[in-house]
């Protein structure tokens, strides 16, 4: 692919690339196979490919329509061979790959909001020029196969946390695992209120750095942030005490920013079901109730996570308040013992 001309700094030697030519440096080639064309070529029935191509989390494609590239015939033969090797059921192939569109959807709309931020957008028409195009032909021939590897070797990575996460499944057959864990509920004050006051690119780059900066913290600590919900990011953490020392963290290093809204934390204790990236049962409902009663810059947590603490923390019951599918709760603050008291 050539470069800038010699006469013009900057302008390119072949005409400015297309729409069409980003889709093909993106998808290895040029659409041109039907969905009848690929379930013929992999040998499996038309329905099983659709099958896949939903839980991919992608629209119905009508047989007539050539929406389709070799690497999608790839992908449906490799998926074949993995079924007919006796090992994986279809079924189970489905789920796995319900999980990785969803990821994989999540991915590529972070990829492309960076991306644009990078490259620029015609904030007139709403659209990346014509030479902003032509590098992203240039990131998707030159990076992508670079990304592509990474994102194989993270994914085995993370395979290799979740395996011994998942020390001691629970053997039914929704393949859900349970343990005992506390969930924690970081949450941004007035959001709302903020948000209407911002344009689209300072709410973007507010939502950003909070998820970025939330999800590090979480992580040096020794938890897992889960998944982000808006203005809240809901995190695991094996250990109370550190999960209350996150906690803590998170209010110190971000709610007490001057350029971040106030935040509030909750915390609660218990047994909790991992399923499919995500957490659920009482803690997790409880600690975002939680949320709701903390003040700015606070760590609420229940009365499990409050009796794990040990010497160096401080706490104090709150009067009990209902709290919806709980009944009435008693809220209880916690603190480092030495931490100042001032203001």
């Amino acid at each position: 692919m050539s470069g800038p001309t010699s006469e013009r700094p900057g302008a390119w030697s072949e005409p400015a690339p297309s729409k069409d030519e980003l889709e093909k440096a993106i998808l290895g080639g040029v659409p041109h196979l039907t969905s009848v064309d690929i379930a013929t070529r992999a040998g499996v029935d038309v329905e099983e490919a659709r099958r896949l191509w939903r839980a991919l989390g992608f629209p119905y494609v009508e047989d007539t329509n050539a929406a389709f590239v070799d690497a999608d015939l790839t992908a449906v033969r490799l998926v074949k061979t993995a079924v007919d090797s006796g090992m994986i059921s279809i079924d189970t192939v489905v789920r796995l790959t319900r999980a990785l569109g969803s990821t994989m959807s999540r991915l590529t709309d972070w990829q492309v909001s960076t991306l644009i931020d990078e490259l620029g957008v015609d904030t007139e028409h709403e659209r990346m020029s014509e030479p902003n195009v032509r590098r992203a032909v240039d990131i998707a021939d030159q990076v992508g196969p670079a990304f592509e590897q990474l994102l194989v070797y993270a994914w085995r990575r993370h395979l290799a946390a979740a395996v011994v996460r998942a020390e001691s499944p629970s053997g039914d057959d929704d393949q859900a695992t349970n343990a005992p864990a506390t969930i924690g509920f970081a949450d941004l004050v007035s959001f709302t209120q903020l948000s209407n006051g911002l344009d689209d690119k300072s709410l973007a780059g507010l939502v950003e750095r909070f998820e970025s900066e939330c999800t590090d913290l979480v992580t040096a600590g020794g938890g897992r942030a889960v998944k982000t919900l808006g203005d809240a990011v809901l995190f695991i953490v094996d250990d109370a005490p550190v999960a209350v020392e996150i906690a803590l963290q998170l209010v110190e290093n971000l709610g007490r920013s001057k350029d971040m809204p106030d935040l509030r934390v909750g915390l609660a204790s218990g047994s909790v079901i991992t399923r499919l990236g995500d957490v659920f049962g009482p803690p997790v409902n409880l600690a975002s109730r939680l949320t709701t009663v903390a003040r700015r810059n606070r760590v609420i947590v229940d009365h499990a996570t409050a009796d794990a603490l040990g010497d160096d923390y401080e706490t104090r019951v709150l009067p009990a308040r209902p709290m919806r599918g709980f009944g009435n709760v008693e809220p209880i603050t916690v603190r480092r013992k030495w931490t100042y008291r001032g203001g």
